[in-house]
């Protein structure tokens, strides 16, 4: 009864008494904050809320028009699906019987066919010997028939691309109002990353090799465009003078003088397509495409390194035969084109 309690320390009203574990107040491990942070604070106090939180649309609006852009694709799959497979069927059946050919003919004879193009492309024991090195240790670990998978896409991709993209950098080249419409296009093209060319591919067409083959032609057309185009309009205007004088027409112009003149420029934008081909193969990989590219996926989602690797090597070593090959013509064109018009 007599005894007195001791005297405790009360913190002020309304303090702060939570502690933490070593018995100091929680007010006491709180880090100041940096002034910085503390004059912006008190700068938006005095400013209107638009000024210190961006004026972003709000989230119904965004999800309104999201869903109406989905659904438009969805209706356009739906209403559309049909006259979709007709046109994309061709394709199909024209990358089966390129797999089939790569893959189904004997190993020898589509290395020999290889080597001959290649040597015809670059004149050049050392290019041809160094193609058959690497398809030898390619076919040495096993990869020969993923190898020619991923050569008959890229063949057939930079095919369509030549196809497509040398007429419309010809007319580029040749109007300055369809340069200024495409060339937009064309930054947008090449400033996409490799994977946003997958998700309207998908939607349309699904999942499969052609969906894939499609996006890698996307992907690696722009160079072959731009090229072509600079190659037409690279032409001396004097030589296009000489043959206006002679009487030239527009046509015998274009093939007989611009033509042979911008073939270095255009090979050059050839090489850079093979190159893009061979680089969106791996990125299509992930909606059905086959070879190389699949196998890599497999191997980051894995985790093999050594798979990733032998693979990874794989591709680097079809992709050096491509851009030797390819840039040793480039420079037989050039040097025939200043012999003959030295």
């Amino acid at each position: 009864m007599g005894e007195t309690l001791p005297q405790v320390d009360l913190p002020p009203c309304g303090g702060d008494v939570r502690q933490d574990r070593g018995g100091a107040p929680a007010a006491a491990r709180r880090p100041p904050q940096p002034k910085g942070k503390t004059t912006i604070m008190a700068l938006c106090n005095y400013l209107p809320d638009m000024l210190c939180k961006f004026p972003a649309i709000d989230n119904s609006t965004m999800r309104v028009a999201r869903k109406t852009i989905d659904d438009g694709f969805r209706d356009i799959v739906r209403n559309y699906g049909d006259a979709i497979d007709v046109v994309v069927h061709p394709l199909q059946l024209f990358l089966n019987a390129s797999e089939r050919l790569f893959i189904q003919t004997p190993w020898i004879i589509t290395m020999l066919v290889i080597l001959a193009i290649v040597h015809l492309a670059g004149r050049s024991f050392k290019i041809t010997g160094g193609t058959a090195i690497s398809l030898l240790m390619i076919g040495a670990v096993g990869l020969w028939r993923d190898a020619m998978t991923t050569l008959s896409i890229v063949a057939i991709a930079t095919l369509i691309a030549i196809v497509i993209g040398l007429p419309l950098g010809i007319l580029m080249g040749r109007s300055e109002r369809l340069q200024r419409l495409i060339n937009p296009v064309l930054d947008v093209m090449q400033t996409l990353p490799s994977f946003v060319y997958l998700i309207p591919v998908v939607v349309i067409f699904g999942i499969g090799k052609v969906p894939g083959l499609i996006a890698v032609v996307i992907y690696a057309i722009p160079p072959v465009i731009r090229l072509t185009s600079l190659g037409i309009r690279l032409v001396d205007r004097e030589v296009l003078e000489a043959a206006d004088a002679f009487g030239s027409s527009n046509g015998q112009k274009l093939f007989n003088v611009q033509l042979p003149l911008a073939l270095p420029t255009i090979m050059t934008g050839i090489n850079q397509t093979i190159m893009m081909a061979l680089a969106m193969v791996v990125v299509a990989s992930m909606v059905g495409v086959g070879g190389l590219g699949k196998n890599v996926l497999q191997a980051i989602n894995n985790q093999f390194f050594t798979v990733g690797f032998l693979n990874g090597f794989a591709l680097v070593a079809i992709a050096i035969m491509f851009d030797r090959a390819s840039q040793a013509f480039g420079k037989r064109l050039q040097k025939y084109r200043e012999v003959s018009h030295g």
